[in-house]
């Protein structure tokens, strides 16, 4: 089934392209069927990158997604068109009123700053408190991962010496539903300049950690009723994105390696995460959402903590 996403959004015809079924809402509206209601609130700098880059993972389902973008307004983005922003993107305000089935949280270029500092720290807030209240099952991914388990739990970040960038294997700790199917290791994208302490965890009854490693440390935690799941990689990343990264940070004088493990021996970039990243999201769509969420949406409920 398809994603439902507005037919001029610049991802609409890269996924067609790539044969991923994608709808406008014109058409969903005639078909007999509650699509899930998803938001994501992107606060990465090339969002139009990130919007496909998600919208590719959110695809591998057999369910009907229909999404709302949101961004925050107290942070004026400088990669994006404010053409783009006005046109795709709404503020918590206008969304604040809705329900939905899930949520995506995107990481943010701020792991330096602490999260006080963040300038729309405000509105971090409330955006947790909207998660916890009025969606049933929130991913968070890197940054944002972190900034929920300090909000919900008060576990402190812990800033890295050398920023973790690469492709780095990590094991599956707990059998659960977001990893069924799942190797008992796999590859995923890491990206950041901190990370948290596993005891921190460990001392939070609610807490189960799902994915770690020694390298990496946490990788993915969520709650046992799976209504927030904290991942700290970027399983969503595409084949060039950390290249990329790579290329900005030495042109901005920042010292860094080159990221870990993603060359073959020809010298070109090797995709070895998409499998595992496609059946991470799909299993959360599938079995911590759409088994589990209110099919009158307005009966979602609380997430107590």
């Amino acid at each position: 089934m398809p994603i439902i996403i507005p037919e001029d959004l610049p991802a609409f015809e890269t996924l067609l392209g790539e044969n991923i079924f994608v709808m406008d809402k014109k058409r969903a509206d005639g078909q007999d069927i509650r699509p899930l209601k998803l938001v994501i609130v992107n606060l990465m700098p090339t969002k139009i990158h990130t919007e496909t880059q998600l919208l590719r993972r959110i695809s591998n389902t057999a369910l009907q997604v229909e999404i709302d973008f949101v961004q925050t307004k107290s942070h004026e983005s400088k990669n994006t068109s404010k053409e783009h922003i006005d046109k795709f993107y709404k503020s918590l305000d206008e969304i604040k009123h809705k329900k939905y089935d899930a949520m995506i949280v995107t990481g943010a270029p701020v792991e330096d700053l602490p999260y006080e500092a963040v300038d729309y720290w405000d509105e971090m807030v409330e955006i947790f408190e909207f998660a916890r209240k009025n969606v049933y099952s929130t991913m968070f991914i890197c940054w944002a991962s972190f900034a929920a388990l300090y909000y919900y739990y008060g576990i402190e970040k812990i800033s890295l010496e050398d920023k973790l960038f690469g492709i780095f294997n990590c094991e599956v700790n707990k059998r659960t539903t977001l990893t069924r199917g799942f190797d008992d290791s796999f590859n995923i994208p890491q990206s950041r300049r901190a990370t948290i302490n596993l005891k921190d965890l460990d001392k939070i009854e609610d807490l189960e950690i799902i994915s770690s490693s020694k390298t990496v440390g946490l990788n993915i935690a969520e709650t046992k009723d799976e209504r927030l799941i904290f991942v700290t990689g970027h399983g969503e990343y595409d084949y060039n994105t950390l290249e990329l990264e790579y290329e900005r940070d030495i042109k901005a004088g920042i010292k860094i390696k080159p990221p870990y493990n993603y060359y073959g021996e020809n010298g070109k970039v090797t995709v070895s995460w998409r499998a595992h990243s496609n059946l991470l999201f799909s299993n959360w769509l599938n079995y911590c959402v759409y088994q589990k969420t209110a099919y009158e949406i307005d009966e979602i409920v609380e997430k107590v903590l």
